[in-house]
């Protein structure tokens, strides 16, 4: 079922990546993926107290530090500019790609490192992947709609007759 929720959140985040959308500072999505991600962890360690190992959770740091560095090199696969005053960012197909490349990265590192130790360790912490990849995501592409508007020299014409900042 936890595969089940990743797959169907990959989704949504591609869909949504995809759109041409506002930068925004609100970390509403984010938020409401962790603490998804939270319950299905916590439910993950209640069906097998075998769980409670420090392997367990030296697995779960090292899947995290994955997710930070997927999330800081998709980030400079979007496109982000201002137009009317309001930054927007889209995403491009190899943001897409390196969204999907992450789930896979996120799975084989689970398998790699559980060996069946750790079985579905991977599944269960998913959505918190991609709550802590996408945070990581937004935040840099916050930072850099946040240079590009106090540039002096923005730009702020339609993004299909300009270079984007990558």
């Amino acid at each position: 079922m936890d595969l089940v929720i990743g797959i169907a959140v990959l989704a949504l985040i591609l869909y949504r990546q995809l759109q041409v959308r506002p930068v925004r500072g609100t970390m509403r999505l984010p938020l409401i993926l962790a603490i998804i991600g939270i319950v299905e962890l916590i439910q993950f360690f209640k069906i097998d107290q075998s769980h409670h190992t420090g392997t367990v959770f030296a697995a779960l740091a090292g899947s995290l530090v994955l997710a930070a560095i997927t999330a800081v090199i998709r980030a400079v696969t979007v496109r982000v500019w201002i137009q009317a005053g309001q930054a927007l960012r889209q995403g491009t197909w190899l943001t897409a790609l390196l969204w999907i490349v992450s789930l896979g990265a996120h799975l084989g590192y689970d398998y790699l490192v559980d060996r069946g130790s750790q079985a579905g360790l991977g599944t269960a912490s998913l959505t918190l992947y991609f709550a802590v990849t996408y945070t990581i995501q937004r935040l840099i592409l916050q930072v850099r709609a946040q240079r590009i508007a106090n540039s002096p020299h923005q730009d702020t014409s339609d993004p299909g007759t300009r270079s984007p900042s990558w």
